[in-house]
């Protein structure tokens, strides 16, 4: 898993609408963070969104799969590839990134508890 920096940042670029975004290389990816939180996952200059039962239709309905980061084994994580025709267009990434970020959100409280 690659990430080159152009794709890095050509994505920060383009959700910097939604606030200042901090990204880490881990794993041999990056992860995205908006406010402190894990939102979003780059990996082979692909970008995925955190996803819950709140936003997975979205993805689903424009034929995305959950990310597995093993080609060799079944286990999966709750990242969706953001489809091109979103990425290309920033209202819509942004509405899609702030849905990724709730996620993130309620999962953080959901640790808490």
């Amino acid at each position: 898993m690659s990430v080159s920096d152009q794709y890095i940042e050509f994505v920060t670029s383009e959700l910097e609408p939604v606030g200042t975004i901090v990204w880490k290389r881990m794993f041999g990816g990056v992860g995205l963070y908006l406010d402190g939180l894990f939102f979003a996952i780059i990996e082979n200059d692909t970008l995925r969104f955190k996803v819950d039962g709140s936003n997975r239709t979205d993805y689903t309905l424009a034929g995305m799969e959950p990310f597995k980061p093993y080609k060799n084994k079944e286990h999966t994580m709750q990242f969706y590839e953001v489809p091109i025709e979103v990425l290309e267009e920033a209202d819509r990434l942004a509405v899609w990134a702030k849905k990724a970020y709730a996620v993130a959100q309620r999962a953080k409280k959901k640790s808490k508890k």
